[in-house]
């Protein structure tokens, strides 16, 4: 298949620290984090009460009130960052093809909340008093439905759910339709929201940090790290051909590079410790990009603040890298925004836009005491003011999946 040249030429971004592209540069910027006591849900019987979620957030004042009566979290947080990234990108839907125009969206738990609530309807209230119209909620489908339906948006129509790596690997997908000439244009991204079931389903596995009666906090490849601070989040991209972007005059961000993935069968509930996968990963992107290690600016990083993942990943850097991983600039920007599972790897790429946007890597806050197995070049604690030309974004999860991405600043 024919590789073409596809590059970003719009974003959006609702995030715990921030609406709106701007916003979230801002704050990444002066590694401002903004983790605050859960109000969505109950959390009196739990002993973490605080995570990512996101302040201020109103639909109604993004998309309208029309419609949206019976729409869910995550379906809203992705038609509002969906409207955002059109807008600025310029694309006026109705003057382009929409038969060549898709979706391809990441989401794993974005419909775990509606499937909960309407099941437990039909248990207390019996099934013929159920609120039907919140059962399209139900299936995981349904976020990218709405945003074809709403946008008017007729052409390949995707979710896809693998966990950590949803976002990269739905952009795998949208590289494709667009690479076999199914779509000239594709909006991609991937949403998660904040849910008492999601939550809950970390605490009981014990991945949360503050579960041993210490303040819970964020510090990726930190000695003292104990567990992730679970969040919230969506971002959304418009991706298209490099010729009907320059056509039509838009901005572009940056360009689609390489991509990799390797799925590591070695436990479903475990990373695998000499880290196969997303060593392979990283390699096979280098090699779709045809780069060399050396010519990598910077790693944004998987690293979510756990024990194993985060030591496996810089000992997979290492590997990949070898004298040259402790010259490169790694940051983890979960210490900031926390890990939204599903939509990391999004706002992970809706960062690294920035950083080549803005000339600037966003810190890895709270890393006081380096884990000494995690001595690589880290941006620790306070932004490195520099121009960046390539960017790695990993993404890897313990059920096997590893999916990276390269991007870099269009000449």
């Amino acid at each position: 298949m024919h590789k073409k040249k596809l590059v970003i030429t719009g974003l959006g971004v609702i995030s715990p620290i921030g609406i709106g592209k701007d916003h979230y540069w801002q704050n990444l910027y002066e590694g401002i984090s903004e983790f605050r006591p859960i109000t969505l849900f109950d959390t009196s019987n739990f002993k973490v009460k605080i995570g990512g979620q996101i302040k201020n957030f109103n639909p109604k004042d993004i998309i309208g009130k029309a419609g949206i009566v019976d729409l869910d979290r995550a379906t809203m947080l992705l038609l509002s960052v969906t409207k955002f990234a059109l807008e600025d990108s310029q694309v006026d839907i109705s003057n382009i093809n929409p038969l060549k125009t898709g979706i391809s969206i990441g989401t794993t738990f974005g419909s775990l909340n509606s499937l909960s609530e309407f099941d437990q309807q039909t248990i207390e209230e019996g099934a013929n008093f159920v609120n039907t119209s919140r059962f399209p909620n139900t299936v995981i489908n349904s976020p990218a439905s709405r945003v074809a339906i709403r946008y008017k948006v007729k052409g390949p129509n995707c979710t896809v759910s693998t966990g950590f790596c949803s976002s990269i690997d739905a952009l795998e997908y949208a590289l494709c339709c667009i690479n076999s000439n199914k779509a000239e244009r594709m909006i991609v991204g991937a949403v998660e929201e904040m849910c008492v079931q999601t939550f809950l389903g970390f605490y009981k596995l014990k991945y949360l940090a503050g579960l041993n009666n210490i303040e819970p906090k964020s510090c990726p490849f930190d000695k003292e790290r104990e567990g992730i601070i679970f969040s919230e989040g969506c971002a959304v991209f418009v991706l298209e051909e490099l010729e009907l972007a320059l056509k039509r005059k838009a901005h572009i961000y940056a360009e689609i590079l390489g991509i990799g993935s390797n799925f590591d069968p070695f436990r479903s509930d475990k990373f695998n410790p000499k880290g196969t996968g997303i060593i392979e990963a990283m390699r096979s992107a280098l090699e779709n990009a045809y780069l060399q290690p050396d010519e990598i600016d910077s790693i944004f990083a998987n690293a979510n603040s756990t024990l194993d993942a985060d030591l496996i990943e810089a000992n997979a850097i290492k590997e990949v890298f070898g004298s040259f991983a402790k010259k490169i600039s790694i940051t983890a920007i979960k210490s900031i925004i926390g890990e939204s599972y599903s939509s990391a790897g999004a706002l992970a790429v809706a960062a690294a836009i920035g950083s080549l946007e803005k000339d600037f890597i966003p810190p890895t806050i709270n890393l006081k005491k380096k884990d000494k197995g995690c001595n690589l070049d880290g941006v620790a604690n306070s932004v490195s003011k520099r121009k960046v030309n390539k960017i790695m974004i990993n993404t890897f999860s313990p059920n096997g999946a590893n999916s990276v991405l390269i991007i870099g600043k269009y000449n």
